[in-house]
């Protein structure tokens, strides 16, 4: 007699697991959903009772003071005085508690309320939304200044860049120039040969994908064409799910060569050929390299049917005080242009 038993069982047990799991995940996020609600419902009390009593801001702070030791004493832990401050903040910032609840964590809220810069708020929020971001990688985010970076290097200017960071529509809206490689501890002026590069990325793979941004899965290192008995590697091959393309990186520690874009075309014909599914939209190219003339990248990569891109690697964070006045430099042209 068949021991059904033997297909059932792991059948069973997988199918089950997934029900249970997918249970602890609404669940999950039906608490952190009521907690936020519930946070902002105070926020909201403080507000309205400062506001028809012409409260200033100096009684609030004694007010807030009184409340976080009596409640502390009365229902526990998580009345601190900031945590009171940070309800009351999240109801004057987000009126509608809808944008925020059900999709992030207490945490996040409380590092986003640190931005007094909606667009700039707006720009995070988004960010944990679309690629589910831990509070640790939020804070990297922040503190590699990923929102200056992103408007000072935008082609299509946008103060508002949380609607930006959606709109993926087309290969130009994954490419970043720099790419910021700090996570490799490399000072910046240290010569590396391209496989040592490739080698400290694959170490560094989970931070490197971070740097890339929304979307990307890692298929590959040196992975092998060949064509006509002639063997190539493409030194970085990954996926990007939104764009559903592959997404192939060309790395040279020099400075951007002519024929670097031809390289990248031949690499990108082939995959369209023969490795793309139906269901694949065309690959993208990126060379990453430690130089790169602007003028001379325009020469060098047009006129390719390809999306090839050349973007930069610098192995230290940027110049804040620089990027600071070139995302105001930025703005003003955004608000000149208008008139």
């Amino acid at each position: 007699m068949l021991d059904l038993s033997v297909n059932i069982v792991p059948e069973l047990i997988e199918s089950i697991s997934q029900i249970i799991v997918n249970a602890r995940r609404r669940v999950v996020a039906s608490i952190n959903s009521e907690l936020i609600v519930t946070y902002w419902t105070v926020g909201k009390e403080i507000v309205d009772k400062e506001q028809n009593n012409n409260i200033d801001n100096q009684t609030s702070r004694q007010i807030i003071l009184q409340l976080s030791r009596q409640l502390t004493q009365t229902l526990g832990t998580g009345f601190s005085r900031s945590n009171l401050f940070n309800m009351r903040k999240l109801y004057i910032e987000f009126p509608n508690v809808q944008t925020v609840s059900g999709h992030i964590s207490w945490s996040h809220i409380c590092e986003l309320l640190l931005i007094d810069n909606h667009n700039k708020r707006n720009f995070y929020l988004s960010q944990i939304q679309n690629e589910n971001l831990s509070v640790r990688d939020l804070r990297r985010k922040m503190a590699r200044m990923e929102y200056e970076r992103a408007l000072s290097n935008s082609t299509n200017v946008s103060t508002d860049l949380s609607l930006a960071v959606n709109n993926f529509h087309n290969p130009e809206s994954i490419v970043k120039d720099p790419y910021v490689l700090d996570f490799l501890g490399i000072p910046e002026n240290e010569h590396l040969e391209e496989y040592e590069l490739e080698n400290c990325l694959i170490t560094h793979l989970e931070k490197f994908l971070l740097e890339l941004g929304n979307g990307f899965m890692f298929v590959g290192r040196q992975k092998r064409i060949t064509i006509n008995n002639t063997h190539y590697y493409v030194d970085l091959v990954f996926y990007n799910k939104i764009l559903r393309s592959y997404v192939l990186i060309e790395l040279k520690t020099r400075k951007l060569q002519a024929e670097d874009g031809g390289q990248v075309n031949t690499y990108l014909n082939y995959y369209k050929t023969e490795i793309n599914d139906e269901y694949d939209n065309p690959p993208i190219g990126i060379i990453l390299c430690a130089e790169k003339d602007e003028i001379a990248a325009e020469y060098i990569l047009s006129g390719f049917e390809n999306n090839i891109f050349a973007s930069k690697f610098v192995t230290v964070l940027p110049d804040k005080r620089q990027l600071e006045e070139q995302v105001k430099y930025v703005i003003e042209n955004q608000r000149n242009n208008k008139f």
